[in-house]
């Protein structure tokens, strides 16, 4: 979608709101997200890349009253260095209505992944989507106590035309955390099915995983700022449904241990089993043994800006990769209350 188009949508949703607001609230907000991610991984015959670019999305919207809000915005990719010749690479569209009442949120439109599914491990959704898609297409609903999360989601991700599949993801995950103990599932299922008009050798699959762990969080409680360990199985689902009635399901085990102290941070996750095909998840999990180790330094931290170093190492197959990336995150936002004279 151009941005020519999504301007209009904006300017066209102002105009007609404007006779409807009362004792409204005008909420804006500004995020900025600039990545460099350089991934050396020809030792392990993944593929190798610099992924190098930033990403804008404004928002502008309505809070209706205490509980309702509707937004619309953008969220617009350049990458450095592109050859496309457009002032921007991809713009997604952003427009969503969002309710929150007491521990309930829900979500309907083409909203922000960030802060609502951002957490998922990377052995099921890969943290390239953070680049490349930005945006669950679809719904979500969220229940969270200080105790207790659940949320139930679907991501739209292709209407079915005469060439195009339709294809959407459709997952829950959660945490149940009463002491320093807790319990945490991740899980989604990716549906393929074909386009209107058949292609031969086009067969409609059914792919996902999930992953469920038990562990401590020991954060605030000793000399560290974070302490995280935490260990479970992962398993993956595969099905080619006109070549198979039964689903493939491969399994392991899988550890996590996540450390902090002021800006520097270090995370292990261990993976021993089979190997996963899983088509949104890191391409690492088709190995039988995978270890990663990523080394934190965050130099810059504000109220509304944090800068940070990860520097990554991939250990499968009796080889090591290595990866380097730098994040930049800046998000402002504000609002006002209009009256109507």
């Amino acid at each position: 979608m151009s941005l020519k188009k999504i301007s209009f949508g904006i300017v066209t949703f102002l105009i007609l709101t404007n006779t409807a607001i009362k004792a409204q609230v005008v909420e804006g907000n500004l995020h900025l997200f600039g990545f460099m991610d350089n991934r050396e991984y020809a030792n392990s015959k993944r593929v190798s890349q610099t992924i190098f670019g930033n990403r804008i999305s404004p928002e502008i919207g309505l809070k209706l009253d205490s509980f309702n809000r509707i937004r619309v915005g953008f969220n617009a990719l350049y990458e450095f260095g592109s050859q496309k010749n457009n002032f921007f690479d991809k713009v997604d569209p952003v427009v969503y209505y969002q309710h929150e009442k007491n521990n309930f949120s829900f979500y309907i439109g083409s909203f922000p992944r960030l802060n609502l599914l951002n957490d998922y491990p990377r052995g099921l959704l890969k943290d390239t989507l953070n680049y490349y898609r930005p945006n669950v297409e679809g719904m979500l609903a969220k229940y969270e106590t200080t105790k207790f999360k659940e949320t139930i989601w679907i991501d739209w991700t292709s209407r079915q035309t005469n060439n195009d599949k339709e294809t959407f993801l459709f997952g829950l995950s959660g945490r149940y955390k009463p002491s320093a103990f807790f319990i945490s599932h991740y899980a989604y299922l990716f549906h393929n099915a074909g386009a209107a008009i058949p292609i031969p050798g086009d067969f409609l699959q059914d792919n996902g995983g999930a992953q469920i762990e038990i562990g401590l969080d020991l954060s605030k409680k000793g000399l560290l700022d974070s302490l995280t360990i935490s260990a479970g199985a992962m398993v993956s689902i595969e099905r080619t449904r006109a070549i198979s009635s039964s689903f493939n399901t491969p399994a392991g085990f899988i550890s996590n241990l996540y450390a902090a102290y002021k800006k520097f941070s270090v995370q292990n996750t261990f993976y021993a089993g089979e190997g996963h095909h899983i088509i949104y998840g890191d391409p690492f999990y088709t190995s039988k043994t995978y270890n990663r180790v990523d080394l934190g330094w965050t130099p810059i931290r504000f109220k509304n800006l944090e800068g940070k170093f990860v520097f990554s190492y991939h250990f499968l197959d009796g080889v090591t990769d290595n990866q380097q990336a730098f994040f930049l995150r800046y998000n402002i936002g504000g609002s006002k209350s209009i009256k109507k004279k």
